[in-house]
């Protein structure tokens, strides 16, 4: 199963999808992540070539954007494809991100609130409202869900 952890930057997916896996490996589930900003080109056909050539046991848990709607589409193509939507509001995104090592230009942050273009969620995580802890308790609950 593929679970991608997507969102607008700042929302908080990369913490959660550490968690994540860190309890995956906890219950002996063959996890494998993959993040988006490993790439600094072709960023959504790399991640989806290298899910691809992912094996077929265990989670691939994908960490990224996918602000649009024709890299989530290509995703779905994939396989067993669950996508959840992690959340926060402008003004949380906009935070985060100022606190960031490395932060992105505040116009991007915008930029992509703003063109973000909802993806049909199996499971949507509002980080205003769930701390990170909580939210991949969550989304570990889920993913147990939709392997059994």
């Amino acid at each position: 199963m593929i679970a991608v952890i997507c969102g607008p930057p700042g929302a908080g997916k990369t913490t959660i999808a550490a968690r994540v896996r860190g309890r995956l490996a906890a219950r002996d589930v063959p996890v494998r992540s993959v993040h988006s900003d490993d790439f600094s080109s072709r960023t959504y056909e790399q991640l989806a070539e290298r899910v691809a050539d992912a094996p077929d046991a265990g989670i691939t848990l994908v960490d990224g954007t996918f602000y649009q709607r024709a890299w989530q589409t290509r995703f779905r193509t994939l396989g067993d494809v669950r996508f959840v939507l992690v959340t926060a509001s402008l003004e949380t995104c906009l935070e985060r991100n100022r606190r960031r090592a490395e932060p992105i230009d505040e116009q991007g942050v915008h930029v992509v609130y703003r063109e973000f273009d909802e993806p049909d969620t199996d499971l949507e995580v509002d980080t205003d409202e769930y701390g990170p802890d909580e939210a991949a308790d969550r989304i570990t609950a889920a993913i147990r869900d939709w392997l059994e």
